[in-house]
């Protein structure tokens, strides 16, 4: 754990700065009890970690500034933790990255004793945490924000499918009705593949575009010039959504670099209680997931209505809650 590991990091010698602690993307499950937290600073684009500490008390930050220390919690992608310790670097005099060896502290713990030789660390419970003076010699490291693919599509590091197509929303997308509901949402957008395949269809007055991570909903902005989309910066499983006629979405199904299916059966949920009565969810999800009894569960009719070897599409009609969505005065703020 991020305790045990700072813990034994203090006990082996390191002392931290009094003043302001940055923590860059701590997951809500993040154990900082051997911080003070009223030194504490978070940042975090992740909407449900970014709730989950605010609701704590804690000071939230939408943007990072300069600190005494900063604490980084490497993410799987490879340029996004390398752009966050930059970051730290370019923020404070001491900068901490903890990590599991699954997401690769272990290169990572090397790159940096290439421009930190005096940088230090302790292993714990399969993870490493790191400590090093800021300041220049990252510079190369900097994320330069959102970037145009081949495709023609904005993306940048830590989002889904940040380098290329995903062939399941390219599959849906392609197999969505040529006309569609007046108000529509999609759900988990990421950069915004099936809310472009959405407003091409007729029949659409609007289209929330919902997602919880904002380094993916920034790409979405650029992705898509169209007045009838409303951006929303949102957790699709927990935030009050709807009333809509229509849902599409290519639910999540990783936490962690586990499959974890109940992600996508809160999204099925979720899109059952955002939908009006007679309203139609569209979804594309890997073939060995078992969503059915979710669906079974939210809507009244469902079916699958194609796919390949990997992907199953599937169309769920009718919510069995949907007096719950239609109430009143549920409706998202754009963000």
């Amino acid at each position: 754990m991020a305790h045990s590991r700072l813990a034994a990091a203090l006990s082996a010698g390191l002392s931290l700065p009094s003043g302001p602690v940055l923590v860059l993307r701590p997951p809500a499950t993040a154990d900082l009890s051997s911080l003070d937290p009223e030194r504490l600073r978070i940042h975090h684009t992740s909407r449900p970690d970014h709730d989950a500490w605010a609701l704590q008390g804690l000071i939230v930050e939408e943007r990072p500034g300069p600190a005494e220390a900063a604490l980084v919690f490497l993410p799987r992608a490879k340029a996004l933790a390398r752009g966050l310790v930059a970051q730290a670097a370019a923020l404070a005099p001491l900068v901490l990255v903890d990590g599991a060896r699954t997401d690769g502290i272990d290169s990572l713990w090397r790159d940096i004793r290439a421009r930190r030789p005096e940088a230090q660390d302790v292993t714990l419970s399969h993870g490493r945490l790191i400590w090093f003076a800021g300041g220049p010699g990252f510079e190369d490291w900097q994320l330069p924000g959102p970037q145009r693919r081949a495709d023609g599509l904005w993306s940048q590091p830590g989002v889904f499918s940040a380098d290329g197509p995903d062939p399941g929303s390219a599959l849906l997308a392609g197999a969505l009705p040529p006309r569609l509901p007046a108000r529509m949402a999609d759900l988990g957008a990421g950069i915004g593949v099936l809310s472009l395949a959405v407003l091409s269809r007729d029949g659409v007055q609007s289209l929330d575009v919902i997602e919880s991570e904002r380094l993916a909903l920034d790409c979405a902005r650029l992705n898509i010039a169209d007045p009838r989309a409303r951006f929303c910066w949102a957790d699709a499983v927990a935030a009050p959504l709807g009333p809509y006629d229509g849902v599409v979405m290519n639910p999540p199904f990783h936490a962690s670099r586990t499959a974890d299916p109940a992600l996508g059966r809160g999204f099925v949920a979720a899109a059952a209680r955002a939908l009006g009565p007679r309203g139609t969810l569209w979804m594309v999800a890997n073939r060995h997931l078992p969503y059915e009894a979710a669906l079974r569960d939210g809507f009244r009719h469902w079916e699958e209505i194609g796919g390949n070897g990997a992907f199953k599409l599937l169309e769920a009609r009718e919510p069995r809650h949907a007096e719950t969505a239609a109430r009143p005065g549920r409706r998202l703020r754009a963000r």
